[in-house]
């Protein structure tokens, strides 16, 4: 059986050597810190923002200045608002955070494409497994049976739409959120909260830039907890499937640290959401009967 990394490859002890430094001359730089995650929040805040004011508010004018919830909106145009706004976000972010990093954006985030290539088929089945194994467990789980999310199965155009946004934009969008950004800044962190204030901890912390195991354990559970909530709201906020999204995230945030590659948990990420509406699918007739969901 060949090891799911070449040899030369495995993981560094402490298991993340984040961004190596390529000036010798500079100080060791931790990318992305904290600062750079809240930036690309903030991005995205305001993206999201405008874009619901100016393609949702065009639909719901009296409501601008009243109380205007999202469940008040189409389907579609929450697709369209939230599509923009994660296409704006990366956008900007390619150009904007090189000029931070001193580095292409990809490497900043430890996208590492060449990883995720060389063990797809082995990423794939085991996005596959987990979202099979979440669907069986979450089918024996009593879930309200009207949620937020039913919004977006209401017709076949709707549950397209979703379908295409779900595999392919919304997995990207997220790994580079919570593995890419949120996982090494907060680990950083910890590390930074942990170091004793002696100058020779101070002259250790400027002189590498490697992360430790306690802070990714740390960050891993964290971040998991965060993207779990993200997808409350989805959900009811029914807690025994937020604590199966809190473990599909450790599983992502665990194949991101053993590869060094934020690709990597996007496929698997990818594969099980594909693995959601191929059952929906099926299971509607090519979604011509989407009543048979809500049976």
């Amino acid at each position: 059986m060949h090891p799911i990394l070449p040899e030369g490859e495995a993981i560094l002890q402490p298991p993340m050597d984040n961004t190596p430094n390529d000036a010798p001359e500079d100080a060791p730089h931790r990318i992305p810190n904290l600062g750079h995650a809240l930036l690309f929040l903030s991005i995205a805040g305001l993206f999201l923002f405008l874009t619901q004011l100016l393609l949702l508010g065009f639909t719901h004018g009296p409501a601008i200045g009243g109380k205007l919830s999202a469940a008040s909106f189409p389907p579609k145009l929450l697709i369209a608002s939230e599509a923009f706004t994660y296409l704006a976000t990366l956008a900007i972010s390619w150009f904007v955070f090189p000029l931070l990093w001193k580095r292409p954006f990809a490497n900043g985030i430890d996208a590492n494409p060449d990883a995720a290539r060389r063990n797809a088929f082995r990423l794939i089945p085991i996005g596959l497994t987990l979202s099979f194994a979440v669907q069986a467990i979450s089918s024996v789980i009593a879930i309200p049976k009207d949620i937020p999310m039913d919004d977006f199965f209401r017709t076949p155009s709707d549950v397209w739409l979703v379908t295409f946004f779900g595999i392919l934009l919304a997995p990207l969008f997220e790994e580079i959120l919570f593995r890419g950004f949120l996982l090494p800044a907060v680990a950083i962190a910890y590390d930074w909260l942990s170091l004793p204030r002696t100058p020779a901890a101070r002259e250790f912390w400027y002189s590498n830039n490697k992360i430790s195991t306690p802070a990714l354990v740390f960050s891993a559970v964290f971040t998991s907890i965060l993207f779990a909530a993200l997808h409350g709201q989805q959900t009811a906020f029914t807690w025994p499937v937020l604590l199966l999204l809190f473990c599909v995230s450790l599983i992502l945030s665990a194949i991101r640290i053993r590869l060094r590659s934020v690709l990597a948990s996007t496929l698997i990420h990818a594969s099980y959401n594909f693995t959601i509406f191929l059952t929906a699918f099926i299971a509607t007739g090519g979604y011509r009967h989407l009543d048979r969901m809500t049976r």
